[in-house]
């Protein structure tokens, strides 16, 4: 039975101000404030709650300055999806409106009246922390090559069309100097079958093809824009080419760092022991999974946050099992990346992924098949703090038992 003195906290959080509501055991609202996204206004929202006697606090996002602040006041944090809160509105207006003052209400008043159902937050060590920052802004960083990479390829597609096809990579480290040393049409018309393979030799190129080879691959392109208009689009091209150079630096100093965290952090041996998982994937799956083991209490319930199991819906007869996209995005795309690569050393991992495409499953089908698999593994290593042992994984031992 809940404490009829019981209050309730709940924060609508903002970049520049929060909105805070306080509600008693039946639902009437104590105090409702807002405070400004400084130092004294946080300060000044802890001794709110505190003078009201809250020790529950819902708010919709899991990190940030408030929750920091919450937390070192030792209130007890519940986070709720916006999801989850567009939802709720309907419970005090079929408009569903959405209002600051109003969307802290419903958060306090949910948290009353459901809060029992809402786990508080389990928080990760700072080690922790500082890995998944750095793991997720080396991600941010690879988008933005990509994203560069593209419009430089679109860019030469036009101006040079003959660069874009020389290289496997357009934003290769040799693809690069290339352009840097010939960034227009005119300019490579300069090389000959020895020019380039003297250039090639001085830059260090893996020899994958041979002069002659690359050269023909530069003389059966469409031509590109020549004379004066080359030189000016030539600017344009430099600049381009500046940007991955600098975000490749970057990315790997990123690595390097991400590396040494993980060396230091001590569940870092746990995650590099799995197949393929080497040091950038692994300090992806520990960032994402984190090291509170009380916030999953088995593996269906890492599953379930990563989205590895399906959504079920019935009513009546009728019944759907799909696709499930409610879930933390981040944690799937590491689990999932980590898993898809396995067939290709561990036997298990491929004997089960073999199966399902044989089924006729789709890739990304059999291969979050393979994920949920893989996640009673991983779960079970987190749990225990060991190390994966092949010698351990029976499902590993029936298939390399039967020479399969």
């Amino acid at each position: 039975m809940q404490d009829a003195t019981a209050r309730f906290g709940s924060v609508d959080w903002a970049t520049r101000g929060h909105a805070a509501c306080v509600v008693d055991a039946a639902g009437q609202i104590v105090d409702q404030f807002t405070v400004d996204h400084t130092a004294l206004g946080l300060a000044t929202l802890v001794r709110h709650f505190q003078h009201q006697q809250v020790r529950r606090v819902a708010i919709e996002r899991p990190d940030g300055p408030v929750v920091e602040a919450l937390l070192a006041a030792d209130l007890e944090v519940v986070v709720v999806s916006s999801r989850a809160v567009k939802a709720l509105r309907t419970r005090y207006g079929l408009a569903g409106n959405k209002a600051d003052r109003s969307d802290a209400y419903v958060l306090a008043d949910c948290l009353r009246t459901d809060g029992h159902r809402w786990p508080a937050l389990q928080t990760d060590t700072l080690q922790t922390l500082a890995l998944r920052a750095a793991v997720r802004a080396r991600k941010d960083l690879v988008a933005t090559r990509v994203a560069t990479a593209n419009q430089l390829r679109a860019h030469l597609q036009v101006v040079f069309p003959a660069a874009v096809g020389v290289f496997a990579e357009i934003d290769s480290g040799i693809a690069l100097r290339f352009l840097e040393r010939f960034p227009n049409q005119d300019k490579a018309a300069w090389l000959s079958e020895r020019r380039l393979a003297a250039w090639l030799q001085a830059n260090a190129y893996c020899g994958r093809r041979p002069p002659g080879d690359l050269l023909q691959r530069l003389h059966s392109a469409t031509s590109g824009v020549r004379g004066q208009a080359a030189e000016a689009l030539a600017v344009v091209t430099l600049s381009l080419v500046r940007v991955p150079r600098t975000l490749a630096a970057e990315i790997a100093e990123l690595e390097a760092h991400i590396r040494e965290q993980l060396a230091l952090h001590p569940d870092g041996p746990i995650f590099q022991s799995l197949p393929r998982a080497g040091s950038v994937r692994a300090a992806a799956l520990l960032a994402e999974i984190g090291d509170c083991c009380a916030r999953f209490p088995s593996s269906e319930s890492l599953a379930a946050l990563a989205g590895a199991v399906p959504s079920t819906r019935a009513s009546g007869q009728h019944r759907v099992v799909t696709f499930r996209w409610a879930c933390d995005k981040k944690l799937r795309d590491a689990l999932v990346d980590f898993a898809q690569d396995t067939p290709r050393a561990s036997p298990w991992a491929e004997q089960l992924y073999r199966r399902h495409r044989q089924q006729r499953k789709t890739h990304p089908h059999a291969a979050r098949i393979l994920t949920r698999a893989w996640i009673n593994v991983i779960w079970r290593c987190w749990q225990d703090r060991q190390p994966y042992d092949p010698a351990r994984h029976r499902g590993l031992q029936r298939v390399l038992a039967s020479g399969g």
